[in-house]
């Protein structure tokens, strides 16, 4: 098995790796990094668990889940994670997420990985669309994906339970055809 890497001028995008628990654990049991999303903080168990997930994934074919860590190229360290989902295969549509340390926040490295991600979901996965869920309030997210091309579609009300409360849920999709006539510079 060949290991996946995506490289951008900053970053690698990469298959996680048993020895990356340390990192992945570091970012996935912050309770500020986690705050918007469906999972976490996690526990050590958890994060194990994760990571047995996503080496599992990658070794399906064909592939249809990239659980990916972002590596900054300079250091070589692991400062989040990302992925693309396949979610209705026959309509090759994915969903798409991020997360990453706090000491990376506000640097466009979200910008910086979700567009690598959608890039290679369109030109190497051959999806048609690819969507994300952003919650409410996470407005840092929503500029992002605004920024690169996706639309918000709509708000779905109190449509997830997560930590002992329903939440709602803004979505947000670009299609490929949009992607390629318009495709976003990192500014």
């Amino acid at each position: 098995m060949t290991d996946l890497s995506i490289l951008t001028e900053r970053l690698e995008l990469r298959d996680l790796q048993p020895e990356d628990f340390q990192s992945v654990h570091r970012y996935a049991s912050d309770p500020q990094v986690t705050r918007y999303l469906a999972w976490g903080p996690n526990t050590e168990a958890e994060t194990r668990a994760f990571l047995l997930r996503a080496q599992a994934h990658a070794l399906l074919r064909p592939r249809r889940d990239f659980e990916l860590g972002v590596i900054d190229r300079v250091s070589g360290e692991l400062i989040g994670g990302c992925g693309l989902h396949s979610r209705r295969e026959p309509s090759r549509e994915y969903e798409t997420g991020y997360c990453l340390r706090r000491d990376w926040w506000g640097k466009r490295v979200g910008s910086e990985t979700v567009r690598a991600l959608v890039d290679f979901g369109f030109r190497n996965i051959r999806a048609h669309r690819i969507y994300a869920q952003v919650s409410p309030g996470n407005d840092a997210s929503a500029r992002i994906l605004e920024r690169l091309g996706f639309r918000l579609e709509g708000h779905l009300r109190r449509d997830e339970f997560v930590r002992q409360e329903w939440h709602d849920t803004l979505l947000y999709a670009v299609l490929e055809e949009e992607w390629r006539s318009h495709p976003p510079t990192l500014v």
